[in-house]
């Protein structure tokens, strides 16, 4: 569903992603992490489309991010981790206006209650957005993901500033969405949530990719059996080798 093969952002004399190639399959949650600085929001940024990469390709839902843009995005969704709202918008208004630039209207027609109060949003449905604390804005943003038919989820820090029970259901949320053959990528600090929301680790560091696989994978790769993701993080962004290792899963 999501294919990025040999990224590449350029600024000027900062190489940001080098050079970074992956895949997820339907059904599966990626986790995206690196220390501050190792590329990460730059790599979804170019995978939005927000960014034009400087080489590289990107295809979702096999068609080319750049070529034929409009009906790879239709398979979209990305939650950035400080959303761009429309604050003079009231909630409602604000899925709605969602929906309808994807032609999905009637789908949200049929199931904007659900959706309003899956995300404990119903109160405020008919409260402008700029009235929103920040963890309702950013359970507004995640909402937004899932009014349409998004097949391939983009999460940037998805649960900064949510309340436990506003993390619980986008947690539910995405392994209601893993279960129903979506792809999805989500890139968090949090290493302790990664290790139990994501199948498979993706480790950056400088732009580049240090290493891939699932974390008993990368448990091996690090010679720590039983250790956390954290402890594992920790052992190889310290001790990194210049060519990343990638298990072929």
């Amino acid at each position: 569903m999501l294919e990025v093969f040999d990224l590449v952002k350029q600024y000027k004399r900062l190489r940001a992603v080098d050079g970074l190639s992956f895949a997820i399959r339907p059904g599966e949650i990626v986790g995206l992490l690196g220390p501050n600085g190792a590329g990460k929001t730059t790599a979804l940024r170019c995978v939005a489309g927000i960014l034009r990469p400087t080489d590289g390709f990107i295809r979702i839902n096999g068609c080319d991010l750049l070529t034929e843009q409009a009906k790879a995005k239709a398979g979209l969704a990305f939650v950035p981790e400080q959303p761009s709202l429309y604050d003079l918008l009231t909630v409602d208004e604000h899925l709605r206006f969602v929906a309808m630039c994807f032609n999905q209207l009637d789908r949200y027609e049929a199931r904007a209650d659900v959706l309003l109060k899956r995300y404990n949003l119903l109160e405020k449905r008919d409260s402008l957005v700029a009235t929103l604390s920040k963890g309702m804005r950013q359970k507004l943003a995640v909402a937004c993901a899932f009014v349409h038919d998004a097949n391939v989820l983009l999460f940037d820090e998805p649960i900064t500033g949510i309340d436990p029970a506003g993390v619980a259901e986008v947690k539910a949320e995405l392994f209601r969405a893993r279960e129903a053959g979506c792809a999805i990528l989500v890139s968090t600090h949090l290493l302790d949530t990664a290790e139990r929301l994501c199948d498979r680790i993706i480790i950056l560091a400088r732009g580049k990719k240090l290493a891939e696989g699932t974390l008993e994978e990368l448990r091996q790769m690090s010679r720590q059996e039983g250790a956390t993701l954290e402890e594992v993080f920790l052992n190889l962004t310290e001790e990194r080798d210049e060519a990343p290792v990638v298990f072929d899963i």
